[in-house]
Order: C-alpha cells, then sequence, then structure tokens
C-alpha cells in the first residue's frame, strides 16, 4: 500500500521562549519491510542549528535548536510509505523454550534481542504483570499463541478511553483501572510478555483510518498509534530440515490484530525502543514559554500524487 502520512505539531507559548533545542523522532524507518519513497520536515521558525543522526535501535532522530525569541513553534513532517500486508509466521516455540534461549549461559552466542527482556522507564518488570499474563502461557504453551492469546484478551479486557491516562500514566496504574489508550496498552502488553522472560519492544507509527460511512474525512483528525512486538527466538529444524530464522512479530493490542513485519498494510511503523521514552515523537528543552499551548494533526491517506 501507498501512504502518505502528514504530522504536524504546533505549539504557541506565552511569553515567548529564548532559546530551545528539539530532538524530534518522526522519519519512518525504511527497509524491507517498508519504503520510504519520500520525507521531509519543515520547522518554523527557521533552526540555528540542524542535525540527523541513527540512534541504537536503527531510527532516524533530528535534532535542531532555535537560537531567537519565538512565540510558536510549527514542526510538519510529510512523508510517503509504501507497506507491505502481514502475515503470521508458522512457529511451534515453545515459550520455556524462548525465555531459557534469553538466559545467561557461558559461550552462548549473544542474541541483540535480549537487551529487550529487561525493565526499562515506562515498562517495569511487577509480579502483577507476571500474574495476568501467565493465563496466556501454560506450561509447554506455544510463544507465538501465547502472544496472541494475550494480546487478545487485553483488547477484550480493557477500555479505550482517551481521557483516563496521560502520558507519565504508570503502566502498572493502567493495568489495574483496566482503562487507556494505545499507548498504555502497548506498555502493558510489553511488560506482560517480559515479566515472564520473555523479549518484547514498543513500536510507535501511523494507522490508516477510514472515516464512517457518507462522512468525508477530515485532515489532520487522525492520530499517532503504538503497538508491540514480540521476538521469536530461530527455532532447530526436525529431521534434517533447515532451522526457522529469528524474528519480530508485531501485536496491537488496541485493534486486535497482529502480523510480520507488521500488523497490516494500513500501518506505517515510525520509531522501535524499549517503551515510549526512547521514541517520543518531539522532545526537548526551552527557555522561557512558562505558557503554552499544543496542538497536534495527523493525516494518514492513500497516496494519490506525489507530495
Amino acid at each position: 500500500m501507498n501512504l502518505v502520512v502528514v504530522h504536524e505539531t504546533l505549539y504557541d507559548y506565552q511569553p515567548a521562549v529564548e532559546v530551545a533545542q528539539h530532538m524530534v523522532y518522526l522519519t519512518p524507518r525504511h527497509g524491507n519491510a517498508q519504503q520510504l519513497l519520500e520525507h521531509q520536515i519543515e520547522i518554523n521558525p527557521t533552526p540555528s542549528q540542524r542535525s540527523c543522526a541513527t540512534d541504537v535501535f536503527g531510527n532516524t532522530r533530528e535534532f535542531f535548536s532555535l537560537q531567537t525569541p519565538h512565540r510558536q513553534l510549527r514542526v510538519c513532517a510529510s512523508s510517503r510509505v509504501v507497506t507491505q500486508a502481514a502475515t503470521l509466521p508458522q512457529s511451534s516455540l515453545r515459550w520455556e523454550v524462548a525465555r531459557e534461549h534469553f538466559r545467561y549461559q557461558a559461550g552462548a552466542a549473544f542474541d541483540a534481542a535480549s537487551e529487550f527482556t529487561f525493565a526499562s522507564p515506562m515498562a517495569p518488570l511487577h509480579a502483577d504483570f507476571a500474574q495476568y499474563a501467565r493465563a496466556s502461557f501454560p506450561a509447554g504453551g506455544g510463544l507465538l499463541a501465547g502472544a496472541l492469546d494475550l494480546m487478545q484478551r487485553i483488547h477484550k479486557d480493557f477500555t479505550y478511553e482517551s481521557d483516563s491516562t496521560e502520558v507519565s500514566t504508570p503502566a502498572l496504574e493502567a493495568l489495574q483501572q483496566r482503562k487507556g489508550v494505545c499507548q498504555d496498552f502497548a506498555h502493558i502488553f510489553i511488560a506482560c510478555l517480559r515479566s515472564m522472560g520473555l523479549a518484547a519492544r514498543y513500536v510507535s507509527g501511523y494507522l490508516l483510518t477510514q472515516p464512517a460511512p457518507g462522512t468525508v474525512k477530515l485532515r489532520g483528525s487522525d492520530a499517532s498509534h503504538a503497538w508491540a512486538s514480540v521476538y521469536l527466538p530461530e527455532t532447530p529444524g526436525c529431521d534434517g530440515a533447515p532451522p526457522t530464522p529469528a524474528c519480530w512479530v508485531d501485536l496491537d493490542p488496541t485493534n486486535n490484530r497482529a502480523g510480520s513485519p507488521s500488523p497490516g498494510e494500513d500501518y506505517v511503523t515510525l520509531a522501535i525502543g524499549r517503551d515510549f521514552s526512547d521514541v517520543s515523537p518531539m522532545r526537548g528543552m526551552i527557555h522561557g514559554g512558562a505558557q503554552h499551548t499544543l496542538a497536534v494533526g495527523v493525516t494518514v491517506e492513500i497516496a494519490d500524487a506525489p507530495l
């Protein structure tokens, strides 16, 4: 699917901000699973410094600084992306085998996915997460089957409620109140898997949404989205068959959808990390601007013309 994404962030400050430094994660990932055809970020006022880099997770991040007073900041990212249809791999790997794969063994080969088994600022390890997850992972059960069941349970047990949480709401609190938004559901899912000794990571991105029948889709009415990935280690082949390669499978508890390389071709992957704190779309430091208002508009559409 050929998609165009426009993500606009607008800050109004009172009084003016004197100087500011910001970092943004607004560049969709590019690779075999998703092709980034066009991308640009417009920043107003014009930054005095601006640079791009690749972080430790392979995401593109852009830094910019503003050295003159300003009462408004507008950042608009426009991207055209080609996505792929989702498939689910065939896997009979038992979840206990995967858990043991990540335990330290002298002389064993290092698996980079191991870093996603540890606690992170917004996805801690806790007995409550393990208790909730345990029903999806019976003894001898499959890792992928368990992850799919956990995703479906979160989708069923939790209520999506826009104003029930904030960006800083702890995942444990969202677990207890059984409501939240996509970011909360992704963090709960990740924390549950990690508390079972498994590897899971956070995915930020976008989802193509369709207007209700008989209505016109409003530009800027979409929003950023978040989901998670579970890691399936390599599975040895049986009776001389080649091993099944390791892979990540994306799961979206908010919409009860799963697949690889993403939950579907209507998803655009922006960045991956341990949790939201690694890949916040925009963050920074300002001097001044004690009061501010923030407006964010996202549009995801099927492409019909160049940007």
